[in-house]
């Protein structure tokens, strides 16, 4: 038999319960799977969109800026399309070094909210099987399955 879990309280309940019904730990098996590691990329392709990257708030930044910078410019010297250029490059700069710092931040305060999920093999006699289904759907198992051995 076959069961799925998150690793929870409700899964260290259903294996004492089997073990109090007469089910030895020899005939149980727990595997935890590993969780893919969540990594953030530069840029959002059409493939695969996390709905962030680290440009989001460079580029708010650099419109902002340049806005700003070009308005200036007509008093200054070089004019309105260099201040904004630069006001561009300036904004996208900060905003980026923003983004990383942040990154960085929730790196270290980030603790993963959500365990890896757990399958749970149990070994047993036909007979026991509906009673173990029973216990393992009461635990909040995500799913069941029954595996029979046709040679035997």
């Amino acid at each position: 038999m076959v069961a799925s879990f998150d690793f929870s309280i409700h899964l260290e309940l259903a294996l004492a319960e089997l073990e109090s019904r007469g089910v030895g730990r020899d005939n149980i098996l727990a595997v935890p799977l590993e969780l893919r590691p969540v990594r953030r990329a530069m840029f959002d392709t059409i493939h695969r969109s996390d709905g962030s990257s680290y440009l989001d708030i460079g580029m708010a930044a650099a419109a902002a800026c340049s806005v700003i910078t070009a308005a200036i410019g007509f008093k200054l010297l070089w004019g309105p399309i260099y201040w904004g250029l630069i006001g561009a490059a300036g904004g996208f700069t900060v905003g980026l070094i923003i983004e990383l710092l942040l990154h960085r931040k929730r790196k270290k305060s980030y603790k993963r909210k959500r365990m890896s999920e757990m399958f749970v093999l149990v070994r047993c006699s036909y007979d026991m099987a509906e009673m173990i289904a029973d216990i393992l759907w009461k635990n909040r198992a995500f799913g069941v399955a029954v595996i029979s051995d046709k040679r035997s």
